[in-house]
């Protein structure tokens, strides 16, 4: 399982970069793997709040429907359009071409996990 250094991660396994107040978000490689083969995807609407903590999406695989929450609050500035025709994207690249979506974030993101800790999370949940 990958998990990059340079991300912040959350217990419910999505990732997050945050750059010049653009937050770049998506799930993560263990998510990915647990869900199987994702046959569609969910995104908010550009334009619309996100808010820390609440679903701001749903990722549907061949196994299950699953809730994706937002990690920041702010709003959508854009989405991850080629996923409508590839949701399997995030199944092979979660933290390249598989991102979700973009949030101008109105304050920093809290209680996010580093590489380590959601790697001793995930060990426990394996």
């Amino acid at each position: 399982m990958s998990v990059p250094t340079e991300l912040g991660y959350t217990a419910k396994h999505e990732w997050v970069v945050v750059e010049d107040g653009i937050a770049t978000v998506g799930i993560t490689s263990f998510a990915a793997e647990a869900l199987g083969d994702i046959v569609y995807v969910e995104l908010p609407g550009v334009g619309s709040e996100v808010t820390a903590g609440e679903p701001s999406g749903e990722v549907e695989s061949t196994k299950s429907v699953s809730d994706i929450y937002s990690p920041v609050s702010g709003e959508v500035v854009e989405v991850n359009e080629s996923l409508e025709d590839s949701p399997e994207t995030i199944n092979s690249a979660p933290f390249e071409g598989g991102w979700l979506f973009k949030a101008r974030i109105t304050g920093e993101p809290s209680g996010l996990l580093s590489a380590e800790e959601y790697t001793k999370l995930t060990e426990g949940e394996e």
